[in-house]
Protein backbone atom coordinates (compact mmCIF):
# COMPACT_ATOMS: atom_id res chain seq x y z
CA UNK A 1 0.00 0.00 0.00
CA UNK A 2 2.44 2.28 0.81
CA UNK A 3 4.50 1.98 -2.51
CA UNK A 4 1.11 2.73 -4.26
CA UNK A 5 1.11 5.85 -2.47
CA UNK A 6 4.85 6.63 -3.15
CA UNK A 7 3.94 5.91 -6.98
CA UNK A 8 0.77 8.17 -6.93
CA UNK A 9 2.70 10.90 -5.22
CA UNK A 10 5.74 10.86 -7.70
CA UNK A 11 2.99 10.39 -10.70
CA UNK A 12 0.93 13.80 -8.86
CA UNK A 13 4.33 15.61 -8.65
CA UNK A 14 5.02 15.31 -12.40
CA UNK A 15 1.95 16.25 -13.41
CA UNK A 16 2.11 19.30 -11.36
CA UNK A 17 5.25 20.23 -13.18
CA UNK A 18 3.99 19.61 -16.52
CA UNK A 19 1.16 21.92 -15.83
CA UNK A 20 3.72 24.76 -14.78
CA UNK A 21 5.58 24.34 -17.63
CA UNK A 22 2.37 23.97 -19.98
CA UNK A 23 1.21 27.18 -18.12
CA UNK A 24 4.19 29.34 -17.53
CA UNK A 25 3.88 29.36 -13.94
CA UNK A 26 7.03 30.01 -12.18
CA UNK A 27 8.06 31.15 -8.73
CA UNK A 28 7.85 34.51 -7.47
CA UNK A 29 11.52 35.96 -8.27
CA UNK A 30 11.36 38.80 -5.70
CA UNK A 31 9.35 39.86 -2.43
CA UNK A 32 8.09 43.02 -4.12
CA UNK A 33 7.81 45.16 -7.14
CA UNK A 34 6.95 48.86 -7.07
CA UNK A 35 5.84 50.66 -9.75
CA UNK A 36 6.86 54.90 -10.31
CA UNK A 37 5.16 56.16 -14.16
CA UNK A 38 1.98 58.16 -16.05
CA UNK A 39 -0.85 56.55 -18.11
CA UNK A 40 1.22 53.99 -19.88
CA UNK A 41 1.25 52.14 -16.19
CA UNK A 42 -1.23 53.33 -13.90
CA UNK A 43 -3.99 51.07 -12.44
CA UNK A 44 -6.77 53.07 -10.63
CA UNK A 45 -4.84 55.87 -8.61
CA UNK A 46 -6.32 58.35 -10.62
CA UNK A 47 -9.69 56.96 -10.77
CA UNK A 48 -10.79 59.22 -7.41
CA UNK A 49 -8.60 62.27 -8.29
CA UNK A 50 -10.41 65.63 -10.28
CA UNK A 51 -8.69 64.94 -13.67
CA UNK A 52 -9.91 64.55 -17.05
CA UNK A 53 -7.38 61.41 -17.17
CA UNK A 54 -9.42 58.77 -16.44
CA UNK A 55 -9.81 55.46 -17.24
CA UNK A 56 -12.35 54.04 -15.27
CA UNK A 57 -14.85 53.31 -18.00
CA UNK A 58 -16.17 51.36 -20.45
CA UNK A 59 -14.53 50.62 -23.44
CA UNK A 60 -11.78 50.23 -21.44
CA UNK A 61 -10.74 47.05 -19.63
CA UNK A 62 -12.96 45.84 -22.23
CA UNK A 63 -10.41 42.58 -22.55
CA UNK A 64 -9.01 42.91 -18.86
CA UNK A 65 -10.56 40.30 -16.40
CA UNK A 66 -12.12 42.67 -14.14
CA UNK A 67 -13.18 45.58 -16.60
CA UNK A 68 -12.29 48.60 -16.45
CA UNK A 69 -9.88 49.62 -13.53
CA UNK A 70 -8.35 52.92 -14.44
CA UNK A 71 -5.42 51.21 -16.69
CA UNK A 72 -5.30 53.01 -20.01
CA UNK A 73 -5.60 50.00 -21.87
CA UNK A 74 -8.08 47.30 -23.89
CA UNK A 75 -6.59 44.76 -21.22
CA UNK A 76 -2.85 44.67 -19.31
CA UNK A 77 -0.34 47.51 -19.30
CA UNK A 78 3.41 46.14 -19.94
CA UNK A 79 3.87 46.74 -15.45
CA UNK A 80 1.03 44.11 -15.57
CA UNK A 81 2.99 42.19 -17.98
CA UNK A 82 6.23 42.47 -16.04
CA UNK A 83 4.80 40.98 -12.42
CA UNK A 84 3.60 37.95 -14.05
CA UNK A 85 6.78 37.32 -15.41
CA UNK A 86 8.31 37.69 -11.55
CA UNK A 87 6.06 35.41 -10.71
CA UNK A 88 3.16 37.58 -8.90
CA UNK A 89 0.21 35.36 -8.81
CA UNK A 90 -1.64 39.00 -8.17
CA UNK A 91 -1.21 42.25 -10.01
CA UNK A 92 0.48 45.06 -7.97
CA UNK A 93 -2.31 47.09 -6.65
CA UNK A 94 -2.78 51.11 -6.76
CA UNK A 95 -1.82 53.63 -4.49
CA UNK A 96 -5.03 54.27 -3.47
CA UNK A 97 -6.04 51.29 -2.46
CA UNK A 98 -2.94 49.23 -1.24
CA UNK A 99 -4.03 48.17 2.55
CA UNK A 100 -2.33 46.34 5.13
CA UNK A 101 0.06 43.66 4.49
CA UNK A 102 -1.12 43.73 0.92
CA UNK A 103 1.72 47.07 0.63
CA UNK A 104 4.74 43.93 1.28
CA UNK A 105 3.96 42.68 -2.09
CA UNK A 106 4.52 46.03 -3.90
CA UNK A 107 2.68 49.33 -5.00
CA UNK A 108 1.78 50.82 -7.95
CA UNK A 109 2.04 54.62 -7.54
CA UNK A 110 1.51 55.76 -11.10
CA UNK A 111 -0.46 58.34 -12.32
CA UNK A 112 -2.06 59.92 -15.73
CA UNK A 113 -0.67 62.57 -16.89
CA UNK A 114 2.15 62.39 -14.15
CA UNK A 115 5.79 63.74 -15.31
CA UNK A 116 9.33 64.36 -13.97
CA UNK A 117 7.96 68.56 -13.53
CA UNK A 118 5.84 68.92 -11.34
CA UNK A 119 3.62 71.67 -13.66
CA UNK A 120 3.52 68.95 -16.29
CA UNK A 121 -0.29 67.99 -17.21
CA UNK A 122 -1.45 70.41 -14.92
CA UNK A 123 -4.13 71.47 -17.57
CA UNK A 124 -6.16 68.10 -17.31
CA UNK A 125 -6.36 68.42 -13.63
CA UNK A 126 -4.86 66.62 -10.76
CA UNK A 127 -1.90 64.11 -10.73
CA UNK A 128 0.51 62.37 -8.80
CA UNK A 129 4.15 64.30 -10.04
CA UNK A 130 7.37 61.91 -9.60
CA UNK A 131 7.83 63.67 -6.73
CA UNK A 132 4.41 63.01 -5.14
CA UNK A 133 4.39 59.33 -6.22
CA UNK A 134 8.32 59.22 -4.19
CA UNK A 135 6.74 60.85 -1.29
CA UNK A 136 3.92 57.79 -1.55
CA UNK A 137 6.85 55.44 -1.75
CA UNK A 138 8.16 56.63 1.78
CA UNK A 139 5.01 56.73 3.40
CA UNK A 140 4.85 52.91 2.05
CA UNK A 141 8.22 52.07 3.68
CA UNK A 142 7.29 54.02 7.13
CA UNK A 143 4.13 51.72 6.85
CA UNK A 144 6.48 48.40 6.20
CA UNK A 145 8.63 49.35 9.14
CA UNK A 146 5.56 48.89 10.83
CA UNK A 147 4.52 46.13 9.80
CA UNK A 148 8.38 44.20 10.19
CA UNK A 149 9.17 45.58 13.34
CA UNK A 150 12.12 47.49 12.72
CA UNK A 151 14.21 49.60 10.22
CA UNK A 152 17.30 47.34 9.36
CA UNK A 153 14.54 44.22 8.86
CA UNK A 154 12.71 46.67 6.27
CA UNK A 155 16.00 47.51 4.47
CA UNK A 156 17.02 43.52 3.72
CA UNK A 157 13.18 43.05 2.59
CA UNK A 158 13.52 46.23 0.48
CA UNK A 159 17.02 45.44 -1.00
CA UNK A 160 15.44 42.67 -3.06
CA UNK A 161 12.31 44.15 -4.46
CA UNK A 162 12.46 45.67 -7.99
CA UNK A 163 11.46 49.65 -8.62
CA UNK A 164 10.44 50.26 -12.75
CA UNK A 165 9.97 53.72 -13.37
CA UNK A 166 8.40 55.14 -16.62
CA UNK A 167 8.02 58.85 -16.73
CA UNK A 168 8.79 61.60 -19.22
CA UNK A 169 6.39 61.16 -22.11
CA UNK A 170 4.01 63.86 -20.47
CA UNK A 171 7.00 66.20 -19.83
CA UNK A 172 6.57 66.03 -23.86
CA UNK A 173 3.06 65.13 -25.15
CA UNK A 174 1.94 67.81 -21.71
CA UNK A 175 4.45 69.99 -21.38
CA UNK A 176 7.76 70.76 -24.01
CA UNK A 177 5.42 70.15 -27.24
CA UNK A 178 2.52 72.01 -26.08
CA UNK A 179 3.78 75.77 -26.50
CA UNK A 180 0.28 77.20 -26.00
CA UNK A 181 0.13 76.30 -22.71
CA UNK A 182 4.07 75.91 -21.62
CA UNK A 183 7.01 78.68 -22.08
CA UNK A 184 9.47 74.98 -21.38
CA UNK A 185 9.54 74.92 -25.43
CA UNK A 186 10.90 78.39 -25.76
CA UNK A 187 13.29 78.63 -22.72
CA UNK A 188 15.47 75.54 -23.34
CA UNK A 189 16.63 73.70 -26.54
CA UNK A 190 15.58 70.00 -26.74
CA UNK A 191 19.12 68.99 -25.64
CA UNK A 192 18.58 71.76 -22.54
CA UNK A 193 15.09 70.59 -21.66
CA UNK A 194 16.34 66.74 -20.86
CA UNK A 195 19.19 67.95 -18.87
CA UNK A 196 16.65 69.86 -16.92
CA UNK A 197 14.14 66.01 -16.68
CA UNK A 198 17.45 63.90 -15.89
CA UNK A 199 18.84 66.14 -13.07
CA UNK A 200 15.02 66.24 -11.40
CA UNK A 201 14.86 62.27 -12.07
CA UNK A 202 18.23 61.83 -10.22
CA UNK A 203 17.27 63.52 -7.28
CA UNK A 204 14.18 61.66 -7.55
CA UNK A 205 16.48 58.12 -7.80
CA UNK A 206 18.68 59.32 -4.99
CA UNK A 207 15.71 59.85 -2.75
CA UNK A 208 14.26 56.07 -3.60
CA UNK A 209 18.19 54.66 -2.80
CA UNK A 210 17.88 56.54 0.84
CA UNK A 211 14.68 54.99 1.46
CA UNK A 212 15.99 51.32 0.55
CA UNK A 213 15.74 50.79 -2.84
CA UNK A 214 18.50 48.84 -4.31
CA UNK A 215 17.14 47.52 -8.20
CA UNK A 216 16.13 50.08 -10.72
CA UNK A 217 14.37 49.04 -14.14
CA UNK A 218 14.49 52.86 -15.78
CA UNK A 219 12.00 52.42 -18.71
CA UNK A 220 12.85 54.94 -21.60
CA UNK A 221 10.30 56.40 -23.51
CA UNK A 222 8.81 55.36 -26.89
CA UNK A 223 8.25 57.05 -30.31
CA UNK A 224 5.83 59.63 -29.01
CA UNK A 225 5.70 61.31 -32.19
CA UNK A 226 4.45 57.86 -33.94
CA UNK A 227 0.85 58.12 -31.97
CA UNK A 228 -1.49 59.02 -33.35
CA UNK A 229 -2.35 62.06 -31.48
CA UNK A 230 0.87 63.39 -32.71
CA UNK A 231 -0.09 61.59 -35.91
CA UNK A 232 -3.64 63.87 -36.33
CA UNK A 233 -2.06 67.03 -35.33
CA UNK A 234 1.15 67.03 -37.39
CA UNK A 235 1.74 64.61 -39.92
CA UNK A 236 0.89 65.55 -43.39
CA UNK A 237 -0.08 61.91 -44.55
CA UNK A 238 -0.76 60.86 -41.04
CA UNK A 239 1.18 57.61 -41.41
CA UNK A 240 4.68 59.26 -40.87
CA UNK A 241 6.06 59.85 -37.61
CA UNK A 242 6.76 63.35 -36.26
CA UNK A 243 10.65 62.62 -36.09
CA UNK A 244 11.07 66.34 -33.94
CA UNK A 245 9.41 65.04 -31.30
CA UNK A 246 10.88 61.75 -31.56
CA UNK A 247 14.73 63.47 -31.65
CA UNK A 248 13.88 65.31 -28.65
CA UNK A 249 12.53 61.55 -26.76
CA UNK A 250 15.68 60.10 -28.50
CA UNK A 251 18.01 62.34 -26.68
CA UNK A 252 16.20 61.91 -23.16
CA UNK A 253 16.37 58.10 -23.89
CA UNK A 254 20.57 58.43 -24.15
CA UNK A 255 21.06 60.41 -21.03
CA UNK A 256 18.67 58.17 -19.39
CA UNK A 257 21.20 55.21 -20.42
CA UNK A 258 23.89 57.51 -19.26
CA UNK A 259 22.18 57.74 -15.79
CA UNK A 260 22.40 54.02 -15.51
CA UNK A 261 26.05 53.17 -16.23
CA UNK A 262 26.73 57.04 -13.71
CA UNK A 263 24.18 54.89 -11.29
CA UNK A 264 25.93 51.71 -11.50
CA UNK A 265 29.10 53.17 -11.14
CA UNK A 266 28.77 55.09 -8.19
CA UNK A 267 26.63 53.24 -6.24
CA UNK A 268 28.50 49.18 -5.59
CA UNK A 269 25.53 48.19 -3.00
CA UNK A 270 22.46 49.09 -5.85
CA UNK A 271 21.87 47.79 -9.69
CA UNK A 272 19.99 50.04 -12.07
CA UNK A 273 19.65 49.01 -15.65
CA UNK A 274 17.69 50.68 -18.86
CA UNK A 275 14.86 49.61 -20.83
CA UNK A 276 14.84 50.72 -24.24
CA UNK A 277 10.88 50.83 -25.25
CA UNK A 278 11.73 52.83 -28.43
CA UNK A 279 14.01 50.19 -29.59
CA UNK A 280 11.32 47.52 -29.08
CA UNK A 281 8.34 49.73 -30.45
CA UNK A 282 10.42 50.65 -33.77
CA UNK A 283 10.60 47.35 -34.15
CA UNK A 284 7.02 47.07 -34.18
CA UNK A 285 6.15 49.80 -36.44
CA UNK A 286 8.48 49.18 -38.92
CA UNK A 287 7.96 45.22 -38.67
CA UNK A 288 4.50 45.22 -38.02
CA UNK A 289 3.72 42.15 -39.63
CA UNK A 290 5.85 39.99 -38.43
CA UNK A 291 4.38 40.42 -34.53
CA UNK A 292 0.56 40.04 -36.47
CA UNK A 293 -0.31 43.72 -36.62
CA UNK A 294 -2.09 45.49 -39.37
CA UNK A 295 -2.87 48.74 -38.33
CA UNK A 296 0.21 50.95 -36.62
CA UNK A 297 -1.05 54.70 -36.93
CA UNK A 298 -4.80 54.53 -35.59
CA UNK A 299 -6.44 54.13 -32.58
CA UNK A 300 -8.78 51.45 -31.82
CA UNK A 301 -10.82 53.46 -30.25
CA UNK A 302 -11.24 57.93 -30.48
CA UNK A 303 -12.40 60.59 -32.51
CA UNK A 304 -11.26 62.30 -35.34
CA UNK A 305 -8.06 61.86 -37.46
CA UNK A 306 -6.36 58.83 -36.94
CA UNK A 307 -8.90 58.43 -34.15
CA UNK A 308 -6.26 60.68 -32.34
CA UNK A 309 -8.23 63.85 -31.74
CA UNK A 310 -9.15 62.45 -27.99
CA UNK A 311 -9.34 59.23 -25.89
CA UNK A 312 -11.90 56.72 -25.98
CA UNK A 313 -15.46 58.35 -25.23
CA UNK A 314 -17.73 56.30 -22.30
CA UNK A 315 -19.02 53.22 -24.06
CA UNK A 316 -17.93 53.84 -27.50
CA UNK A 317 -16.85 50.62 -29.48
CA UNK A 318 -13.97 50.11 -30.38
CA UNK A 319 -12.65 47.78 -33.33
CA UNK A 320 -13.08 44.19 -32.91
CA UNK A 321 -9.40 43.40 -34.28
CA UNK A 322 -7.92 44.55 -31.41
CA UNK A 323 -4.94 42.11 -31.49
CA UNK A 324 -3.97 43.58 -34.45
CA UNK A 325 -3.97 46.77 -33.58
CA UNK A 326 -0.73 48.76 -32.30
CA UNK A 327 -2.16 51.91 -30.52
CA UNK A 328 -5.87 51.30 -28.24
CA UNK A 329 -6.31 55.34 -28.51
CA UNK A 330 -4.71 57.94 -28.94
CA UNK A 331 -1.77 57.78 -26.51
CA UNK A 332 -1.60 54.37 -25.30
CA UNK A 333 -0.81 50.84 -26.83
CA UNK A 334 -2.92 48.13 -26.93
CA UNK A 335 -3.20 45.06 -24.58
CA UNK A 336 -1.40 43.09 -27.28
CA UNK A 337 1.61 45.57 -27.80
CA UNK A 338 2.13 45.98 -23.74
CA UNK A 339 2.59 41.96 -23.61
CA UNK A 340 5.31 42.01 -26.40
CA UNK A 341 6.95 45.13 -24.38
CA UNK A 342 6.47 43.65 -20.85
CA UNK A 343 8.23 40.45 -22.23
CA UNK A 344 11.15 42.24 -23.85
CA UNK A 345 11.77 44.19 -20.77
CA UNK A 346 11.71 40.81 -18.70
CA UNK A 347 13.44 38.34 -21.38
CA UNK A 348 15.55 40.93 -23.86
CA UNK A 349 15.47 39.56 -26.80
CA UNK A 350 17.79 41.88 -28.35
CA UNK A 351 21.01 43.17 -27.36
CA UNK A 352 19.50 46.35 -27.33
CA UNK A 353 16.41 45.81 -25.46
CA UNK A 354 17.65 46.37 -21.86
CA UNK A 355 21.28 48.00 -20.87
CA UNK A 356 22.89 46.27 -19.27
CA UNK A 357 21.15 43.16 -18.40
CA UNK A 358 17.09 42.76 -18.36
CA UNK A 359 15.01 42.17 -15.97
CA UNK A 360 15.02 38.79 -15.05
CA UNK A 361 18.87 39.24 -14.84
CA UNK A 362 17.86 42.52 -12.25
CA UNK A 363 15.75 39.98 -9.89
CA UNK A 364 18.62 37.34 -9.78
CA UNK A 365 21.09 39.93 -8.29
Amino acid sequence: MEAVQKKWWVVCVVFLVLLSVKYGARAQQVPCYFIFGDSLVDNGNNNQLSSLAKANYMPYGIDFPRGPTGRFSNGRTTVDVIAEQLGFRNYIPPYATARGRDILGGVNYASAAAGIREETGRQLGDRISFSGQVRNYQNTVSQIVNILGDRNTTANYLSKCILSIALGSNDYLNNYFMPQLYSSSQQYTPEQYANVLIQQYTQQLRILYNNGARKFALIGLGQIGCSPSELAQNSPDGRTCVQRINSANQIFNDKLRSLVAQFNGNTPDARFIYINAYGIFQDLITRPAAFGFTNTNTGCCGVGRNNGQITCLPLQAPCRNRNQYVFWDAFHPTEAVNVIIGRRSYIAQSASDAYPYDIRQLAQQ
